[in-house]
Order: structure tokens, then sequence, then C-alpha cells
């Protein structure tokens, strides 16, 4: 059975993933941001399998580094991660927000975290003896990126923020898998259903379209199963992200901008 890193593990999809994986017999690390949440979620785990917490908040660069030296350093044998964490659009009328470095919350949270924790944790992944892989959970809700305005400042709106952030994240995927050609290690994106049951969808007042249950399949199949590298899937059908983020001037410009951003 696999070794398996899930971000946002306390709540939402991140919680019914986890106790999937969890029951099929897989080692699950779950990650949290809250300590006492992450501590009764691991709990519960174990009472049907194998768990492990790690706190972080990933709004911090540094804090985000460091899960991924803990989780290095206690499972040399880490087969999957699954950057499932993220923050939603927000209510109707929170403003733009900012992460502990200074950077647009949404990004920071949905893309800045997840491209530092998986260079943290890449050696790792690629030391292995099997494939390993990763799945980077995003959304069908694609803007592209202003590379003259990254960070948000004008006309800012909550919903825009989180699906700049998921375009970032595909297009990084993309070009990862590029890089990874060879390695052993494997990585896609997917949007794993519209609008399910959680509280991310219900704070942007959105009644809720699906389940969390109607959500896992996809990303429990990118975790457990062969399903090649560099793709995007709707829930577990391969389908085709925003077109820009298939753009290699794009992708180029993306990658120059997030090695500034998350430069130590």
């Amino acid at each position: 059975m696999s070794t398996i890193l899930i971000t946002g593990a306390t709540s939402g999809l991140g919680r019914y993933v986890a106790f999937a994986l969890v029951r099929s017999g897989h080692l699950v690390l779950a990650h949290g941001r809250d300590p006492g949440r992450t501590e009764s979620l691991v709990a519960e785990l174990r009472s049907e399998g194998s768990a492990e917490g790690f706190v972080a908040d990933l709004a911090s660069l540094a804090q985000v580094r460091e899960l991924g030296a803990e989780v290095a350093g206690a499972h040399p044998e880490l087969d999957v991660l699954i950057n499932n964490a993220g923050v939603g659009g927000g209510s109707s009328d929170s403003g733009r927000e900012l992460s502990a470095d200074g950077h647009e919350l949404r990004l920071a949270v949905n893309y800045l975290a997840p491209v530092a924790l998986t260079r943290a944790l890449l050696p790792t992944l690629k030391a292995g003896d099997g494939p390993a892989r990763i799945v980077n959970v995003g959304s069908a809700g694609q803007e592209p990126v202003d590379f003259d305005d990254v960070g948000f400042t004008r006309g800012y709106a909550g919903f825009a923020a989180y699906c700049r952030s998921k375009f970032a994240l595909a297009a990084h995927t993309f070009t990862l898998a590029e890089e990874l050609a060879d390695t052993g290690v494997s990585v896609n994106v997917l949007h794993p259903a519209t609008f399910m049951d959680t509280a991310m969808v219900r704070e942007g007042g959105v009644a809720p379209w699906s389940t969390v249950a109607d959500g896992a399949p996809g990303v429990l199949a990118l975790a457990t199963e062969e399903s090649g590298t560099g793709g995007y899937f709707d829930g577990t059908r391969r389908a085709r992200a925003h077109e820009a983020t298939y753009d290699k001037e794009v992708q180029k410009r993306l990658a120059a901008i997030t090695n500034q951003l998350i430069a130590p």
C-alpha cells in the first residue's frame, strides 16, 4: 500500500478522500491548519487504519517548507502527494486578503503553496522504489492570470481571484509534467466536481450542486491508478483545461513570476 500526503484533510473533499484511502489500506499523512482538528481527524482515521497528522498554515511559505521537510524526514517512502487544500472565492462582502508573505491570499494558498510543497517533496518522491504521483486538485473555474497585476490589486473580485489561482495551478501542472518526464513521477490536475457541498462553497453563497462523494472518485483514481501524466481531468474523465494554460509563453511567464514569488 502507498504512503499518501493529503493537504486540507480536516474537512470537505480532503476528509472524505482521507477516509477512503485509509479504508483501502494506505498510510495517510493528513495535513490540517488547526492542531486540534488535525489531532481529532487522525484519531478517527486510526480507528479504521493507519494515519499521521501534520500541521501547517499554507498561507505561510515558511510553514509550507517546514511541512515538506517534516514529511520528507519522517517518510522517505512517500508515494503520493495530493495538493487538495484551498481557499474559495469568499463571501460577497469579503475584500482582497493577503497571505503571511504579503501575496494575494487565493493565489498564495491555491497556487504558491502547492508549488512550494511539491518542490520540497520532489526529491523524496523521486527517490522511491515505485512510481510516484502528484495530484493537484484544481477547478473548472479558470481565468488567465494578469501578468501585469499578478497580485490582483486592480478591480479585485474573490471568485475571479480563485479562478486565476486554479488557472495557474493547471498551467504549472503541464509544465511540471514535462520537467518530470522519465523520472517516475507523474503529475495531473483535476476538477473533482462542481460546487460540492463544502464550507468553501457555502461561504460563497452558492447552493451546492454536488457532494464530496461525487468529487472523490477522480482524486482517488489519480492517486492510486496509472493515469499517465500532464493531464487535466473532469472527475474521472480526461478533459481540456482553459486553452491558455497550454500556451508555452504563458507557462514560461508564469514560471518566472512564480520563482520570484516563492523565493525564500
